[in-house]
């Protein structure tokens, strides 16, 4: 982990208990099976809209969630199935929302881009390119002037760090020492865009330092090192002392959506990645160490594809929303 600093960060790093280390597995495991059988079920026209999936990615989400209390806020993106399952989301509610289910999260209406549910923290995903950016940083403010204690976490690529919004948050949030942490899943790739072509700099969170926040660069696919970065930004944005820019990098090994034969990325990177798989890295760090010995993996693998099986046939056999329903929500009610 390397870190570019406008201020010095003021909490200690964590380790993730032994419970914590098994629980995030857990959960990048059921992410990898969800995607792998909404992939399946995206080709047979049973979803609801595209699919966009995080394959590779999946530390990412599930790491920096697990250093979030229950009361606090995540922000989301088009590719947040990690998000919502580290979250603590409901499986069988969020399959029955992508496949626009009365059952599922949003009665159906949000797809798999747009899940939401305060009572988890869950402010939303986001189907525009970095449009969370200023609806976390207006919630860290509104958690700062009630003195809530609250901290709320906003996931973006680096394509949306090149937009206008990131830079005036980002600003505002530094300058107001707001309780967010911004975390960049750098994954190289807007849609078919490399980066190269994207940004002028490498790198995003040296960027930081111009917003007087510390910026940390960590490998995206190192669970234990992405939930000690999360744990040291939450902890500061918690006490008192501002935002912290988290820059993830890591790839995702599938194209932008399901419809994305991903031609433009060479074979020899995909090689590269597929040999830090994130879930086969974590599988080996924990068997090594004695935490989850083989045995112990296959039997919770195991009960992972059968939850996910019950979970889709569960949401597929849920009704669909009631036509006249459709004004349901839209509008606030006395």
């Amino acid at each position: 982990m390397s870190v570019h600093s406008g201020t010095h960060a003021e909490a200690a790093a964590v380790e993730p208990s032994r419970q914590q280390l098994e629980e995030m597995y857990r959960r990048m495991c059921a992410v990898r099976e969800l995607e792998e059988e909404l992939g399946g079920q995206h080709k047979l026209g049973t979803t609801r809209g595209p699919i966009h999936r995080c394959d590779g990615q999946e530390a990412v989400g599930v790491a920096v969630t697990a250093a979030l209390a229950a009361t606090d806020i995540v922000t989301s993106t088009h590719r947040g199935h990690a998000h919502y399952i580290g979250k603590g989301a409901d499986l069988r509610r969020l399959a029955a929302e992508i496949f626009g289910r009365k059952t599922g999260y949003c009665l159906g209406r949000a797809g798999h881009m747009l899940v939401a549910d305060a009572s988890i923290g869950l402010l939303g995903g986001n189907g525009i390119v970095g449009g969370a950016i200023p609806v976390a940083t207006g919630q860290a403010f509104a958690f700062q002037v009630q003195h809530s204690g609250r901290v709320v976490v906003c996931f973006f690529g680096e394509g949306a760090a090149q937009i206008g919004a990131f830079h005036e948050c980002l600003n505002v949030a530094g300058l107001w020492r707001l309780p967010i942490v911004y975390v960049c899943e750098h994954n190289h790739y807007g849609l078919t865009v490399h980066v190269r072509h994207q940004s002028s700099v490498a790198d995003i969170a040296p960027r930081a330092a111009g917003y007087g926040m510390p910026g940390v660069t960590v490998d995206g696919n190192d669970a234990a090192a992405l939930y000690r970065a999360a744990h040291e930004a939450v902890a500061r944005a918690r006490c008192g002392g501002g935002p912290t820019l988290i820059e993830c990098r890591t790839m995702r090994m599938r194209g932008h959506s399901e419809a994305d034969t991903f031609a433009y990325v060479p074979a020899e990177v995909l090689r590269e990645w597929a040999a830090r798989d994130p879930i086969a890295l974590f599988e080996r760090r924990l068997s090594g160490d004695g935490v989850l010995p083989p045995e112990a993996d296959a039997a919770m693998r195991a009960r992972i594809a059968r939850e996910v099986e019950a979970g889709l046939e569960w949401a597929e056999a849920s009704p669909e929303p009631a036509p006249s329903s459709v004004a349901e929500g839209v509008f606030a009610s006395e």
